[in-house]
């Protein structure tokens, strides 16, 4: 029986150092997705841990919940206007890009090791995704962004392409496990689980909104399970219903996201450090799968290897160029986004299908996709920042410091908080507050000057790159937007 004050304090030492690790990534300079794995393999049966773990059960579901949470997390932060451009080209990358990454791989690993075609397109698929999240961390931690619209491409493609990648791993495991199944039933399929997956998505995204708005909870922590229990929901009924759930809960997210309703604020920031906490237990899990002393076989550093580098110099790029055809990025961009392919949980997470259903050389299969992703992380993540500066394609990370107060709609006051902030250019620069004209009931509440805030005054005057903090009635704030909302020409925004 096990002792539950031990179970406990091994469980709370791994998600503190988990949740520390990102602060340890910065200071070895590796991605963080490599600490989180570490801290999963030291404590496994190889590791200082000792732990023994092989359930492969019950790793898929902490993975498969781990990983509806963090696309949930995911659909919400991301803002449709952003992605708006770039829908239809992140949709293809997502989708066809995918595919044709996991047929490149899976014909080539089957042509090359001579293993049965179903035995490669399995390993393509769970390897077909990726993880623009530990892109953006890295680049957070140089405090680096990218230009034009490579971000809001990269966010949308590896938020929407880890349900294509599920739904081409689960399709081929049963191919696997009846050989008779026809492969020309993948598009009726396809479409109907990520049909399904998008309207309960929608269905459940919309009606939670109505819900928030609507309960009036005496207790504001109930908001918060509230939240939880709609991801929960989303997954499983989707699952349930022949649905795609990891494509449901991210459409539900974004839904919610770019919705209106009391307590969204503070949800999404709740949801933000549920996701990390998923990170750290997804990984951790994961890592404890892992049993290090097997990937140091020379046929499996081989296989590995090649796979990997193949990965990333062949299948990535040609998924990559043929998706943008005819598209408005530029060669240097598509030839950035071919190698920013980096592979993080999701694959890994994708490998515990195989396991559970007993496919064959299942054991193999989940040891060469841990190393594919160990070399494209180590790869991939160390080359990023210098071919973003060698092509160009780098800018400085705007860093914002934390707002000293929050404004967080509780449905007990017709208003919302809205920040402008003043370029170099607007015509208002330099201008006091009361020579500006805003509407009466807007409010300036603060003035975020570089990493300070101040108090203002109808004296004060804006300076450039001041960040204006208003409150307001929506409707005020529409008479603001022309006052306040200056677009630079567009040879400058970059």
């Amino acid at each position: 029986m096990v002792d539950l004050s031990h179970f406990l304090t091994v469980t709370a030492i791994l998600i503190l150092a988990g949740a520390c690790s990102s602060k340890i990534s910065s200071w070895l300079n590796v991605p963080v997705l490599l600490v989180f794995l570490g801290v999963g393999m030291l404590a496994g049966s190889d590791g200082i841990g000792g732990i023994n773990f092989d359930n492969a059960q019950l790793a898929n579901a902490i993975g498969s919940i781990a990983m509806a949470f963090i696309l949930f997390a995911g659909g919400f932060d991301t803002r449709w206007t952003a992605i708006r451009g770039v829908l239809f080209r992140g949709g293809v990358l997502s989708s066809l890009g995918v595919l044709l990454t996991a047929l490149t791989v899976g014909l080539f690993t089957a042509w090359l090791f001579e293993v049965p075609p179903a035995w490669g397109l399995l390993l393509g698929s769970i390897v077909s995704s990726t993880d623009a999240a530990a892109v953006f961390a890295i680049l957070r931690s140089r405090s680096v962004s990218l230009k034009g619209e490579l971000q809001p491409l990269l966010e949308f493609e590896s938020g929407s392409n880890d349900p294509m990648a599920a739904f081409l791993t689960i399709f081929m495991v049963g191919i696997l496990q009846d050989p008779d199944q026809s492969y020309w039933l993948f598009l009726p399929q396809f479409l109907l689980k990520m049909t399904l997956g998008i309207a309960f998505g929608l269905l459940w995204g919309k009606l939670a909104i109505w819900l928030f708005n609507r309960i009036d909870f005496e207790y504001d922590g109930l908001y918060y399970v509230l939240g939880i229990g709609t991801v929960l929901l989303t997954f499983g009924s989707s699952e349930w219903l022949w649905g795609n759930g990891f494509m449901s809960v991210y459409v539900c997210g974004m839904v919610m996201g770019n919705g209106k309703f009391i307590y969204q604020h503070g949800l999404g920031r709740f949801h933000d450090g549920i996701g990390w906490l998923m990170q750290v237990t997804l990984f951790g899990t994961l890592g404890l799968l892992v049993f290090p002393k097997q990937l140091l076989d020379v046929s499996l550093l081989t296989r590995g290897l090649i796979i990997a580098f193949f990965l990333m110099v062949v299948a990535r790029p040609l998924a990559v160029f043929l998706c943008l055809l005819g598209s408005k990025f530029e060669y240097r961009e598509r030839l950035f986004v071919s190698w920013v392919g980096l592979r993080g949980g999701a694959p890994i997470m994708l490998a515990t299908f195989p396991m559970l259903a007993r496919t064959p050389d299942y054991q193999l299969m989940f040891n060469i996709v841990f190393f594919i992703v160990l070399t494209s992380v180590l790869i991939q993540g160390k080359t990023l920042m210098p071919l973003a500066r060698w092509l160009r394609l780098d800018k400085p990370l705007k860093l914002r410091p934390r707002v000293p107060l929050e404004f967080e709609n509780t449905g007990t006051i017709n208003g919302e908080m809205q920040e402008f902030e003043v370029l170099p250019e607007a015509p208002y620069a330099g201008k006091r507050i009361s020579e500006l004209g805003l509407p009466a009931g807007a409010l300036v509440l603060l003035i975020r000057r570089g990493r300070q805030f101040v108090v203002p005054h109808g004296s004060t005057r804006l300076e450039p790159h001041d960040g204006l903090m208003l409150l307001a009635d929506p409707e005020i704030l529409a008479r603001v937007e022309p006052i306040l909302a200056f677009e630079p020409p567009l040879s400058e925004r970059e």
